[in-house]
């Protein structure tokens, strides 16, 4: 009978267990997918300023520009350059 204690402390771990995995589910993979939409961004303003140079396109890596690209991934690179052919 000793081990019905034990029993229990597990069995409450693990529940307890479950029940971070479950609340911690969304914010890790929000945090997946801005980190993938950030990469994804970046390495398109990388190739656009590596191959845009000869035809006259190049965005810098401004703090604002990196918040962009960090926040919307590929659509926030094309926003990027349409406000530069724009304004």
């Amino acid at each position: 009978m000793d081990s019905l204690p034990l029993i229990i402390v597990i069995a409450a771990i693990v529940l307890g267990v479950i029940l971070l995995l479950k609340l911690l589910s969304k914010p890790i993979r929000f945090a997946l997918k801005l980190l993938l939409n950030t990469l994804l961004g970046f390495v398109l303003l990388w190739l656009i300023n590596f191959f845009g140079g000869e035809i006259g396109i190049e965005l810098s890596l401004t703090l604002v520009n990196a918040l962009v690209v960090g926040f919307l991934g590929i659509p926030g690179v094309l926003l990027l350059l349409a406000i530069h052919f724009f304004l």
